[in-house]
């Protein structure tokens, strides 16, 4: 490190002894996180694998790439009312509201907009690679309360970049303290599937011929946070100014290649399980039957971490985002987790996307640096949309198709314990 870091950081640290208490505690563990980030350069934690694509004012979460190669990504209204909550990334890195800047216009502070046609707080965006692009919208903004008539999922055709069809959830799909995450589509076009990291967590599953929904392991302790579990940010616990810890339900979900697979992890645990989605689509019309079947054939794949995004490439590859490593991770055909890459510029990795050339994309969304744990404003804002190349080791035996390794388990569908 260098001599301007260490005399910087101690005289910091000096006045940080002045201070009493939590405030003390708080003031050295941003030091500490701040001066590791300016040396990351020196210290070697940047990997040069991770290429930029482009940087935001505001805090981006999800990213998808379309088969033509066009590139889109979310800003929901977490911190900020943002301008704009889905947008198309141009080729000189700015970016345009999509598909129009009336379906932008909302903003917290109006109501003489709808939220129905609108996009309240879009935190996905998901390409079918049939030439439709999917936004996700929990509709609730800070992720407080939904706001009435606001949940959906709209289908957009890129040829036109007009909105296709809107997909309205009503209360008995998303209710008063859901939030609908991220969303998987089939790659026949069927079926739409989505994590609800709300209260409570589950899934939800959509028929995008006929329309309607189903909530499915609603409450499930395969769906649910593990209170056991803490989010590690920086080597330290990650907490609100009033002491609370971070307890997300389920956030990451991924299909394998086929679609035969679902793959789903709560945030806040270390259990990844996966399901057969007929089974899933089973539930809609057998709902009486649909705990039984779910018990026999829910997965425990294996041993993860806290992670936020999951993705499974074309050669059928797991990627895990670390939030406590700023890190991409992969899991092996035989079921264990391995570091693929590791930057210090990857603040809460959160959503993956791949190109059609095989590139993968991450964005960084920096949500341990907000106002909701820094009362006094954002510490690192650098949102922005990073690329890499897929590893291009041999992966024949696939991990999204393999049995799940040792130490997982065929589980028990229950309640979560309160």
């Amino acid at each position: 490190m260098t001599v301007w870091l260490r005399t910087g950081l101690l005289a910091a640290v000096t006045f940080a002894l002045a201070l009493q208490g939590a405030a003390a505690e708080t003031l050295l563990q941003d030091l500490k996180a701040d001066t590791e980030r300016l040396a990351a350069p020196i210290t070697g934690s940047m990997d040069m694998r991770l290429r930029d694509v482009a940087h935001f004012d505001h805090q981006v979460t999800g990213v998808t790439v379309t088969e033509a190669g066009r590139i889109f990504v979310s800003f929901p209204r977490w911190s900020e009312d943002v301008p704009v909550s889905v947008a198309e990334v141009m080729s000189d890195g700015t970016v345009k509201p999509y598909p129009d800047a009336e379906w932008n216009a909302w903003r917290n502070f109006r109501t003489d907009v709808t939220p129905g046609d609108h996009f309240v707080c879009v935190q996905s965006v998901v390409a079918d690679g049939h030439g439709s692009l999917f936004a996700l919208d929990p509709a609730a903004p800070d992720i407080d309360r939904t706001v009435a008539g606001g949940p959906k999922l709209v289908r957009i055709d890129l040829a036109s970049n007009t909105v296709k069809r809107t997909y309205l959830f009503d209360q008995s799909i998303a209710g008063p303290a859901s939030y609908l995450n991220d969303v998987r589509i089939s790659p026949d076009d069927r079926f739409a599937y989505i994590t609800d990291s709300g209260m409570p967590g589950g899934l939800v599953v959509v028929d995008l011929g006929s329309g309607e929904a189903w909530r499915v392991l609603s409450g499930d302790r395969s769906t649910q946070f593990d209170k056991d579990v803490l989010v590690m940010t920086d080597g330290t616990p990650l907490r609100r100014p009033d002491d609370r810890a971070v307890m997300i339900s389920a956030d990451g979900i991924a299909l394998s290649p086929d679609g035969a697979w679902l793959y789903f992890q709560a945030l806040t645990s270390r259990s990844l399980y996966r399901i057969p989605t007929s089974v899933l689509q089973d539930a809609r019309t057998h709902p009486d039957a649909a705990g039984g079947k779910l018990a026999g054939q829910l997965e425990r794949v294996a041993t993860t971490e806290p992670v936020d995004g999951l993705w499974i490439d074309h050669a059928g590859r797991l990627y895990l985002t670390s939030i406590g490593s700023n890190a991409v991770k992969t899991l092996s055909a035989h079921g264990s987790v391995e570091m693929l890459l590791q930057d210090s510029r990857l603040r809460w990795p959160d959503t993956f996307s791949q190109g059609p050339d095989g590139t993968l994309y991450v964005t960084a969304s920096h949500i341990q640096d907000s106002p909701w744990f820094h009362p006094s404003g954002w510490r690192d804002h650098d949102f922005a949309l990073y690329k890499f190349a897929p590893p291009q080791d041999d992966f024949s035996s696939s991990a999204a198709s393999a049995k799940p390794k040792d130490d997982a388990h065929t589980v028990t569908s229950g309640t979560a314990p309160h």
